[in-house]
């Protein structure tokens, strides 16, 4: 028994530069037929998967998407000064 995986069941979260996703997903079925037959069936999913990031991103323009059975996470990095080159002062 498969089921399918929807976007509530995902968290994905940053703390302190460690991006974390997991899932859980459970699924119950009983099924009583008459008094001497009764069935049930139930499934348990779940997955945790941590990602150290590295330190100029942009926590604010973090984005997911789950679509077609893909996951879609999409991390901005942030702009850093780039030191200015230097350049030599002629003395009068």
């Amino acid at each position: 028994m498969v089921t399918e995986i929807e976007n509530d069941d995902f968290n994905v979260e940053l703390k302190n530069n460690l991006l974390n996703i997991s899932s859980e997903k459970k699924f119950e079925n009983d099924t009583t037929e008459g008094d001497n037959y009764s069935k049930r069936e139930f499934s348990y999913q779940s997955f945790l998967q941590s990602y150290n990031l590295p330190t100029p991103i942009n926590t604010g323009k973090i984005t997911a998407k789950y679509e077609n059975g893909i996951l879609l996470i999409k991390i901005s990095k942030k702009q850093i000064a780039k030191p200015k080159l230097s350049k030599p002062i002629s003395i009068s």
